[in-house]
């Protein structure tokens, strides 16, 4: 049985236009988050190009063929068409002076039968909360992030970098992109969230967890709780997210603290 979802798009309180994009499709398992990046309208482009491409392509082959597709196809298939996105955004903005230097991260989920497969690029995340605790799936393709795994800095000290959105690895600014892909055990009751950095810079982990674990039982207003916590404490960049609920109650936990590394 396919998950339930939830998503939401949000400018924010900062920015007057959006370079987040979203696009699911609940008959392929398919959940897709993207946030563009460029001048002008360039962002938006490029993240629509990803999204709409995405649940397109994919989402058409996932409904043909994903039953009978091994894992490893299903990551071919992935790799495959945001490859082919990636090339696409290349080009557009190499014939378009106005979209030069265009691209988007991404991050995405295909949810399968007892397990799901996450992909992503850049800075954009995925999250699970299992019974009460919150798990990061992803981690960040960002300078940021190399500076903490390399010991220069201290996760807490890095919300106060300067160097916060400066992404590693995006999709459409190079000819190639590298999309990492990991799979996950899937329990009854699992709660999937992907987001924007508009959402993870403006709330930390244990922040977010107090708010699905508030609002678990129903996704929209988990959601719109989430959209509205980052606005409150900022709202500095566009809000993307998405939820995905696995069917069936969540497991018992003893754990009464709501975050864990």
């Amino acid at each position: 049985m396919n998950p339930e979802f939830f998503s939401a798009i949000d400018t924010g309180r900062a920015r007057s236009n959006n370079e987040d994009a979203v696009a699911l499709d609940e008959a392929a398992a398919l959940a897709v988050l993207a946030d563009g990046m460029g001048g002008y309208n360039a962002g938006e482009v490029a993240s629509g190009m990803l999204t709409t491409q995405l649940r397109n392509e994919l989402g058409a082959w996932l409904q043909q063929t994903a039953d009978a597709a091994s894992d490893q196809e299903v990551r071919s298939a992935m790799e495959l068409c945001v490859g082919q996105a990636n090339r696409a955004i290349f080009e557009a903005a190499r014939a378009n002076p106005q979209y030069a230097g265009m691209g988007t991260t991404l991050v995405m989920l295909v949810f399968r039968a007892g397990h799901v497969l996450s992909g992503h690029v850049g800075d954009s995340r995925a999250y699970r909360l299992r019974g009460h605790k919150l798990s990061r799936l992803t981690r960040d393709h960002s300078l940021l992030q190399e500076q903490i795994d390399a010991g220069l800095i201290t996760p807490e000290q890095a919300a106060f970098s300067a160097y916060k959105n400066l992404v590693t690895r995006a999709v459409g600014v190079e000819e190639r992109v590298l999309l990492e892909t990991q799979l996950h055990e899937l329990h009854p009751g699992d709660l999937y969230l992907l987001c924007s950095d508009g959402l993870s810079d403006m709330l930390d982990d244990s922040a977010i967890a107090e708010i699905l674990l508030a609002h678990q039982a129903d996704l929209a207003q988990a959601g719109r709780a989430l959209v509205d916590a980052a606005n409150q404490a900022g709202g500095k960049d566009n809000i993307a997210v998405i939820l995905a609920r696995v069917p069936g109650a969540a497991a018992a936990s003893r754990s009464w603290w709501p975050f864990k590394r």
